[in-house]
């Protein structure tokens, strides 16, 4: 990809990419073990590993195989989580989404802001027809968050992550293009060179 990743604009956030300046806000997300409680890895010790993730990152939109933006509240300048789209077919039209937010943002619509921003770029700009997300079923934030946007729970992977020692189960749940009913328009801008 050319340029960097777009940025997204939508309902009080932007999206944007992540560039190194980032990463102490980064650290404080994936640092929380309240953020990471049902994720797929355990917390994030020190701040060099959301250094490394930053790198991860930038070789995954540069190789078209992954879209992490980071999710700027507006008028902050600070990063507040990421949003992402991954393991992306072409080919069947599909990909997989993610997002994490930081515990002192919860409960402000920012999560669903932008997912609404990235899910309008999946169907519309990438003319994908399905996506999906994979959830702790104990995560009922994060399950409820994704049904009220029109994810439909699609099946249950039993252990599927072993993080801590510990089994975790796994939702998988599925969005049609067909029946996603946009927010309203989303800006999509690309930056400027330099």
């Amino acid at each position: 990809m050319q340029g960097g990743l777009p940025v997204l604009k939508g309902r009080g956030v932007r999206l944007r990419q992540l560039t190194q300046a980032d990463a102490a806000d980064l650290f404080d997300v994936f640092s929380d073990p309240r953020v990471m409680r049902y994720w797929s890895h355990e917390p994030f010790r020190q701040l060099d590993e959301a250094k490394q993730l930053i790198e991860d990152i930038d070789a995954g939109w540069r190789s078209d195989t992954l879209y992490q933006w980071g999710i700027e509240p507006d008028g902050t300048g600070r990063i507040a989580g990421t949003t992402t789209l991954f393991r992306l077919s072409m080919a069947h039209r599909r990909g997989e989404i993610g997002f994490a937010l930081g515990f002192a943002w919860w409960g402000r619509g920012l999560a669903r802001a932008a997912l609404e921003c990235l899910i309008g770029y999946a169907f519309d700009a990438l003319d994908l027809g399905r996506l999906e997300a994979d959830v702790d079923p104990r995560n009922a934030a994060s399950l409820g968050l994704l049904e009220r946007l029109g994810f439909q729970r699609e099946g249950l992977l039993r252990e599927r992550y072993r993080v801590a020692g510990e089994a975790q189960d796994s939702v998988i749940l599925g969005l049609l293009r067909a029946r996603w009913t946009p927010p309203g328009p989303s800006i999509v801008s690309r930056p400027l060179p330099g």
